[in-house]
């Protein structure tokens, strides 16, 4: 999403623009993964002919060539957009399986493991997958976070959807193992705040198990540290408008942020655009 808007603003403002994408179509985690009941490919494929519409010059299934390369062949601006596709690490023994490939696997109509399901997470992927297990005929879903719903990520709402289509939601518990059709875990209570303001969670010294034959692990997802510190980028470091500290790269959207929103990586977007362009879009509004 972010780089397709980025493409859109750019070409609209009449400049010659070139999107890298290494699938076969264009989407990235929104077509990839999302389950088509969130957004439908319908949609995206709209967004993409509005995108063609100015100009865009799109290469897929092309592995982007290196910053040294690119500006070899005289492009100025060069924006990373690449989503948070590598996972985060569940490190508990037993069936743990990757959210984001499972979802994939999915949503490209192949066969993915079911069962009893656990959801290891709090933000909106985590959501989606337990309503996915649902409705492709898991015998139960069940969100585990080691928090409370308080200091969840995810949108209030959408825990509030995945309740209501029948997901189980277990707080203040962390797993400890998957085995033998169950899931250890540890009951949590809330600590101290940490930096950021939300209560660490501490181990109360009780445990309980719960029906699983699979755990999802939904934490932590990242962007592809190893493609930035191949080009030199330093992912801590962001100047105006989501430049790096490599003069003429930028990056935003999930790259700038982390797992983010596809609203957010459009607004990313938009602020991209205005530097290249050099001023905002004025809109006539009546």
């Amino acid at each position: 999403p972010a780089g397709m808007s980025a493409a859109y603003f750019v070409g609209r403002a009449g400049i010659p623009v070139t999107i890298f994408e290494r699938a076969d179509c264009l989407g990235g985690v929104v077509r990839q993964v999302i389950p088509a009941w969130r957004i439908s490919d319908d949609a995206i494929d709209k967004d993409a002919a509005l995108m063609f519409k100015m100009g865009v010059e799109v290469k897929l299934n092309t592995e982007a060539p290196s910053v040294a390369e690119l500006k070899a062949m005289g492009y100025t601006h060069i924006f990373f957009a690449v989503g948070a596709w590598k996972a985060g690490k569940l490190d508990i023994p037993g069936n743990v399986v990757p959210v984001i490939g499972w979802l994939k696997d999915m949503k490209a109509g192949k066969e993915v493991p079911l069962g009893h399901v656990a959801v290891v997470g709090g933000g909106n992927t985590a959501m989606d997958a337990a309503r996915a297990a649902l409705r492709a005929g898991a015998k139960s879903s069940t969100l585990v976070y080691r928090r409370t719903k308080k200091y969840m990520p995810a949108d209030e709402h959408e825990l509030q959807l995945a309740i209501d289509e029948g997901v189980e939601f277990i707080e203040l518990a962390a797993p400890v193992k998957q085995a033998k059709g169950m899931l250890l875990c540890d009951k949590m209570v809330l600590g101290e705040p940490d930096e950021t303001g939300r209560r660490s969670p501490v181990k109360s010294g009780e445990q309980f198990s719960i029906p699983c034959d699979l755990v999802l692990s939904a934490v932590g997802e990242q962007v592809d540290s190893d493609l930035m510190a191949a080009n030199g980028i330093e992912m801590e470091r962001k100047g105006p408008a989501f430049e790096t500290n490599v003069e003429g790269v930028y990056c935003a959207g999930d790259a700038h942020r982390g797992p983010a929103t596809v609203v957010e990586g459009i607004a990313d977007a938009a602020r991209f655009a205005e530097a290249v362009i050099g001023a905002p879009y004025e809109y006539e509004i009546p």
